[in-house]
């Protein structure tokens, strides 16, 4: 299958923010692509060139996370400051905040309806929270250790979450309990998110690895250890079929999930890669790295019609039978290394217009 892509390119370099970029997520519509940095800074970049970008200045802390709703109509961020903070993407400048938590906020992740945000803290507590009344709803508190990410399922139903006390655990967001927990002895998941259809979480390890784990089988489905430094942020390709990650030793990486290989390494940052998010429909990816840029790339992974795969998936695992992941994921838990393409990309300078917006 992989022999059929094309190459990965990059688009553009968006050069801004002044420290490490530790988060980016793209607009329901593609049109604009947001960024979280150490510099205390979120921006707005729009993808058409020439357009002009957006700075929104609030939190008085380094900025740890930052997304999109949904249905696009507000960003969400979180910070060192304690605080997470609600933006309207369309009128710069305004933003509510909400005291989260009693220590730095690390993620912040819409459900998908954009009815709820999930927090994840290093007061050792997962937060739920009403986006439209503003207030915590309830507190998942198992942790023993710093919560580094907290993800929806896409249904809303499961929360997954991950620790340094080296756990992966899956919740019932309705009855507020935990009802599965993996453990990895060698390290602890710096990321963690659920696959389109749900049927699976992935976390990103601080000891070099990408494990995938059937979530209804509770067992460890694909191991990955492509990297080597600690992999710090993953995402899934709309379709389920393919993962792209981030790491520390400078590199991303893709991997066919249906094949159970890496299949592309890509060179673009001057240092550590710690975000990486693609586009909702899959035909861009977008990377943030310690060096302070984001690097926007191209696919082609949008010409595989994805959507019947992923209507098949969700079908497969509504049937009263349990599902056979492995018809979805082949089962590799030894560790994979093998062989990819490797791609370096060149340095650019691509100047833009920046406006900055405070409270």
């Amino acid at each position: 299958m992989a022999s059929v892509l094309e190459d990965p390119i990059l688009i553009r370099p968006f050069k801004g923010h002044k420290a490490a970029v530790t988060g980016v997520d793209f607009s329901p519509t593609t049109t604009a692509l947001a960024s979280s940095s150490l510099d205390r800074f979120l921006m707005i970049w729009n993808l058409k060139p020439q357009s002009r970008a957006f700075r929104f200045v609030g939190h008085v802390e380094a900025v740890t996370s930052v997304q999109f709703s949904p249905d696009g109509h507000l960003m969400a961020s979180a910070s060192q400051d304690r605080t997470i903070r609600l933006w309207i993407p369309c009128i710069h400048g305004e933003s509510s905040a909400l005291k989260a938590h009693t220590a730095p906020v690390r993620s912040v992740n819409f459900s998908h309806d954009s009815q709820f945000l999930v927090t994840a803290s290093n007061d050792k507590s997962i937060k739920v929270w009403s986006v439209h009344h503003q207030r915590l709803l309830f507190s998942l508190s198992q942790h023993t250790h710093w919560v580094r990410c907290a993800k929806f399922s896409p249904d809303g139903r499961l929360i997954a979450s991950c620790s340094e006390d080296k756990t992966v655990k899956i919740w019932d967001a309705a009855n507020k309990i935990c009802i599965d927990s993996f453990t990895d002895y060698e390290g602890f998941a710096n990321y963690v998110d659920f696959n389109p259809s749900g049927t699976c979480v992935v976390s990103a390890g601080s000891n070099h690895t990408v494990k995938l784990w059937d979530i209804r089988m509770n067992k460890l489905l694909q191991h990955y250890r492509v990297h080597r430094g600690g992999v710090n942020c993953v995402s899934f390709h709309p379709s389920g079929n393919y993962l792209i990650t981030a790491s520390a030793d400078g590199t991303l990486k893709i991997m066919d999930l249906l094949e159970g290989r890496l299949i592309y390494t890509l060179h673009g940052h001057k240092g550590p890669v710690l975000s990486v998010a693609f586009s909702k429909g899959g035909e861009k990816f977008s990377s943030g790295g310690a060096d302070a840029q984001v690097l926007l790339w191209k696919t082609n992974f949008d010409t595989f019609n994805y959507k019947e795969v992923l209507k098949q998936h969700i079908r497969r695992i509504h049937t009263d039978d349990p599902p056979h992941l492995l018809d979805i994921y082949p089962r590799s838990p030894h560790p994979h290394d093998g062989q990819s393409q490797s791609i370096e990309v060149s340095s650019m300078i691509i100047h833009t217009d920046i406006y900055s917006f405070s409270l």
